[in-house]
């Protein structure tokens, strides 16, 4: 017999080579007809893996991030299947499953290429496939025998990962006549798939490299059920309408050039006035919370990054070091903002009643991002972080953490994201090289984060092997208008860099102490901020943010005068406005203004001109009147301050 342990602490006896499917279907049949994938002992298993010893087991259905995962994996086996079925000579190499569905990337045989006209004729042969409900089957392989059979299809792809691989870790995947490399975590079998998609085709180098040879990439996404696919697609038509990089465009926020270079964002007048407002905002909270702002260069000495371990890390993942005349000097263009942050504490020397210290700074940083998996503003190869630092005793973590908490949820708020989950990332114990620093270290900084989630009532989940490199941290979860969920915001404990760089205060008992460091940012990155704020809003942005919240419509040439008089009024009011003297039909600047999403819409004839007033129309077609300017102002300053509160 052995013992299993369920996630609610529940332990059940069962025999040896009971399967996962075994143990739901003794909790109810009902969630054995749902589970589609576990995990055992924190390893992904099968269904209908036997279990043979002791030990954690949690099953997943669709509705868990981990059964999705299992889905959209063998969904990819499937859609491999179809590729070889319907392209006969095709190699494949590797097909993982992704947020949002998965992708297979194949080299096709000479001649051969997939576009949009062939996805019908591959999602029928997969669902074909699929609906022959062919059990998928895990298989241990030797290296040798694994080698001959991708050498003997002429694989080089399939034979370089398993040259990397040892005898003992080679795992086949069969299911119907299809055979593939596979580490594991399948769905029992592939009738649960009943809906698949083709969403596009992309060009992939192997292993990212560019210097290999160029694959194709088919993405796709499936589906339990007929349903939830239609609702996908259209959720997926909403979301090219609210684009960022369309947005972007119509509003002229900003725009990229090929001469300046790929993943570095050119900011339009509009654009940089948003910027700056956004922040204004979080300066203002910031002064208000105790922070310094600080400046540091964009390029630091490589000797920086590499006492901060920076360098290790993302060594490849920075633009080149530059070198200068002096011999054996070189630069790198900062990945980071905190080591000099590190510097600029370590100039003076602290006592414990100067702490904590709080060093804000918006500072760019660069990172060398493969071209093809650069994305608009939201994978970018320079961004500007609202990145700050905070130096404190052990005794003034949990305070810092909590205020720090509370300053991310007014940011969240401000800008109308209201629904999130916080997630705790920490260590993965199965890996402790990804990690610097002592084991007590890492275990006093996840506590830390976790008492002070519990203590702030935040709805969180803990995340195994998510943490940075330096410390666990506690990330913002948001979900967008579309229900899509993307990271916000980060805070981060980390005793690693204050001894790396030898950061000390001087205690109460006259002895030299280390700090513990606080990394945080809200928006986390500016341009992925707002780009997901773009996406969120669908450029409808908040009263306070807009770029321009009224725009006066003069009926004709001759009440322009008094159109001007109405923009000074307004602008002795704070009210950003502007008037469209274009020789145009009222209408046609009515749709104009409406396309430019810009808040309100002030129509001044003879009326208006004649009453000292404005005809007031809302975007998206509510009519709310003729009033004053005053009147007006009052309506924008009741729903700016309904939204934009001060921090405390």
């Amino acid at each position: 017999m052995i013992k299993i342990t369920l996630p609610d602490g529940t332990q059940k006896e069962f025999k040896k080579g009971t399967t996962p499917m075994d143990v739901a279907m003794s909790i109810s049949e009902g969630l054995a007809r749902a589970v589609i994938s576990a995990r055992f002992n924190n390893e992904t298993v099968e269904a209908v893996t036997p279990l043979e010893s002791d030990g954690s087991l949690v099953l997943y259905t669709w509705r868990d991030k981990e059964g999705k995962k299992a889905f959209w994996h063998s969904s990819s086996h499937i859609i491999a299947q179809a590729l070889e079925e319907l392209y006969p000579g095709v190699k494949l190499t590797i097909g993982p499953a992704i947020d949002n569905g998965f992708y297979y990337d194949v080299d096709l045989p000479e001649g051969k290429v997939i576009s949009e006209k062939d996805f019908p004729a591959i999602e029928n042969k997969a669902l074909e496939i699929a609906r022959g409900k062919h059990d998928f089957k895990m298989r241990e392989v030797s290296k040798a025998d694994a080698l001959a059979k991708y050498k003997s299809e002429g694989n080089e792809f399939k034979v370089e990962l398993i040259e990397n691989l040892n005898d003992g870790e080679i795992t086949f995947c069969d299911h119907d006549t299809f055979t593939d490399l596979c580490r594991g975590g399948h769905i029992p079998n592939t009738g649960i798939v009943k809906a698949i998609k083709i969403l596009s085709v992309a060009g992939a180098y192997w292993r990212g490299d560019e210097k290999k040879k160029q694959l194709t990439r088919v993405y796709g996404i499936s589906f339990p059920k007929q349903k939830d696919l239609t609702e996908y697609l259209e959720l997926l038509e909403e979301a090219k309408k609210r684009d960022h990089r369309k947005l972007g465009k119509e509003l002229e926020l900003f725009t990229f050039s090929q001469k300046v270079g790929q993943g570095l964002p050119l900011w339009l007048p509009k654009g940089a006035a948003l910027r700056s407002r956004l922040e204004d905002f979080l300066k203002k909270a910031q002064k208000q919370a105790g922070y310094e702002m600080v400046v540091t260069p964009h390029i630091g000495q490589k000797e920086l990054y590499v006492t901060s371990g920076h360098y290790a890390k993302y060594g490849e993942d920075s633009f080149q070091p530059i070198k200068t005349p002096k011999e054996d000097e070189e630069f790198l263009l900062k990945p980071m903002n905190c080591p000099h942050h590190c510097e600029i504490y370590n100039t003076k020397p602290f006592s414990y009643r100067e702490l904590p210290k709080r060093y804000a700074e918006f500072g760019t940083v660069y990172r060398y991002e493969q071209s093809g998996e650069l994305h608009g503003l939201t994978r970018v190869r320079g961004f500007t972080q609202d990145d700050a630092h905070i130096f404190c005793t052990p005794d003034q973590l949990d305070q810092e953490f909590k205020n720090v908490i509370d300053l991310s949820l007014y940011v969240l708020g401000s800008l109308g994201f209201e629904n999130f989950t916080a997630q705790v990332s920490v260590r993965d114990l199965d890996n402790p090289d990804k990690y610097i620093g002592s084991v007590e270290n890492w275990e006093k900084a996840e506590n830390a984060i976790i008492n002070a989630a519990k203590e702030k009532g935040l709805d969180y989940v803990i995340e195994s092997g998510e943490a940075a490199f330096y410390g666990p941290k506690l990330d913002f979860m948001v979900s967008d208008a579309l229900g899509r969920q993307w990271q916000l915001g980060t805070i981060q404990v980390d005793y690693n860099l204050p001894e790396r760089f030898d950061l000390t205060y001087k205690g109460s008992d006259n002895e030299l102490h280390r700090p513990v460091m606080i990394h945080r940012a809200p928006f986390g990155s500016m341009e992925r901020f707002i780009a997901l704020l773009l996406e969120h809003t669908g450029g409808n942005f908040p009263l306070w943010l807009i770029p321009e919240q009224a725009i006066i419509l003069p009926v004709s040439e001759k009440h322009e005068k008094y159109a001007e008089k109405v923009l000074n009024s307004l602008e002795n009011h704070e009210i950003r406005g502007l008037i469209d003297s274009r020789n145009e039909t009222i209408g046609k600047k009515i749709r104009e203004a409406e396309m430019s999403k810009i808040p309100f819409m002030l129509i001044v004839g003879d009326q208006e001109a004649e009453n000292k007033s404005l005809s007031i129309r809302r975007h998206g077609g509510e009519d709310l009147g003729s009033i004053s300017v005053e009147a007006f102002a009052e309506i924008i300053n009741k729903e700016i301050n309904s939204t934009l509160k001060s921090f405390k």
